[in-house]
């Protein structure tokens, strides 16, 4: 999906933080026809598209002015849907099951069904399952993950109303859904590669709980 120049991208405005029917059936059209959105999550404003568009991961970068060499996560369904793009044991099942929905993005080594695009040079990749109904709905509609990255451009601070998503970013991306002020808190990253886990950033979420994990 082309965006036409300077035309101002369709803004959904969720209700009691999720969306109809109608809604996740649009949302997910503009998905498969290779456009990119703007939405609400348990932790900031993402920027998606469907994870199996290589054009449409480009265009997120090019919108964000992201290097192609600074890996993005994605968000699953559940944890039948992490478990086709990463290898889980049996004890890292248990603690996703505990942790999971909720403000973390948990780095773990990749399948082969991860895109090439989004793996890190370790072939892991970063999967979120979000404490949020607007994400999770999207993409069990879309039977496919959510690419997720923080609505801002590189190196600024991230936006997290709806008024500076449509100001800043609403001739770039072909639909914002707003739940309101979002208090921007990125995810705890933990990585899960090695025997214990590994907090490599600190965010929302209580991070001490993996101590005993």
């Amino acid at each position: 999906m082309m965006k036409e120049h300077n035309k101002l991208a369709i803004q959904i405005e969720a209700y009691n933080s999720g969306l109809t029917k109608e809604q996740i059936e649009f949302t997910q059209n503009i998905l498969l026809n290779g456009g990119v959105i703007i939405y609400p999550t348990d932790t900031i404003y993402g920027i998606g598209c469907d994870i199996t568009n290589t054009d449409a991961i480009r265009r997120v970068l090019d919108i964000k002015g992201r290097d192609a060499n600074k890996p993005m996560s994605f968000v699953c369904a559940d944890l039948r849907h992490i478990k086709n793009y990463a290898h889980v044991s049996e004890k890292r099942e248990k603690l996703l099951e505990k942790f999971l929905p909720g403000p973390y993005t948990f780095v773990l080594p990749a399948s082969s069904q991860a895109p090439k695009e989004l793996l890190t040079e370790q072939k892991t990749v970063g999967l979120r399952i979000p404490d949020h109904k607007i994400p999770l709905s999207i993409v069990s509609a879309l039977k496919k993950p959510l690419l997720s990255t923080s609505a801002n451009f590189s190196g600024e601070q991230v936006l997290n109303n709806p008024q500076d998503l449509q100001q800043f970013m609403g001739d770039k991306v072909d639909l914002i859904i707003t739940d309101g002020e979002i208090v921007a808190e990125p995810s705890s990253v933990i990585s899960l590669v090695h025997k214990e886990p590994i907090v490599l950033r600190s965010g929302k979420g209580d991070i001490t709980r993996f101590k005993n994990s």
